[in-house]
């Protein structure tokens, strides 16, 4: 019996190696699935990053507060999570407001102050009446000075008071208007 040799075939061309050895299916499959990995575990991290309040279409992420609440707790011992947050959203909705009215500020807390000045500190106006009613409620903490030398102090005090009544009450004004949803405590 005789046996045939095995035939071998040989290309002829080197294109023809380097398809055989180079298969555009499997490296496309195999960067595809590279690329699906990556954005996975990018993905992955931006979930752990869980949204705790949202004002409108604006977001309040996790690390946002935590980063607040570390820098504020070393000034302020006492405060709480809660409080930090809810100073983060007074704070989104007064720039907001100030970028609406065109107010331009080198920076938003700038830009915060200069909506508060112009909305609400402009209108407050403390009589004379108001500075000697506080002086005589409160004259044993001036001691010997007589209201004239305290007129400026008190005036500075009072108008603070009004401020900050009449801020919280245009934040209450600006959380009706604004869609806010707090999710600290929820588990995701």
């Amino acid at each position: 019996m005789k046996t045939i040799p095995e035939k071998r075939v040989i290309p002829k061309k080197t294109s023809e190696v380097f398809s055989r050895r180079f298969n555009p299916g499997v490296w496309f499959s195999t960067l595809c699935f590279l690329l699906f990995a990556l954005c996975s575990s990018l993905l992955a991290e931006t979930i752990r990053d869980r949204l705790v309040a949202s004002i409108d279409n604006t977001a309040i992420t996790l690390s946002d507060l935590e980063e607040k609440y570390a820098a504020t707790v070393k000034v302020l011992p006492d405060i709480t999570r809660e409080e930090v947050l809810n100073s983060m959203v007074n704070r989104m909705l007064l720039v907001r407001e100030g970028q609406k009215i065109r107010i331009e500020a080198p920076s938003e807390d700038e830009l915060m102050n200069e909506y508060i000045d112009l909305k609400i500190r402009a209108f407050i106006r403390i009589k004379d009446e108001e500075a000697s009613e506080y002086y005589n409620s409160h004259r044993e903490a001036f001691g010997e000075k007589e209201l004239d030398d305290v007129r400026e102090e008190i005036e500075n005090y009072l108008t603070e008071r009004e401020l900050n009544d009449r801020l919280k009450f245009h934040l209450a004004e600006l959380k009706k208007k604004a869609c806010i949803n707090i999710r600290l405590h929820e588990k995701q």
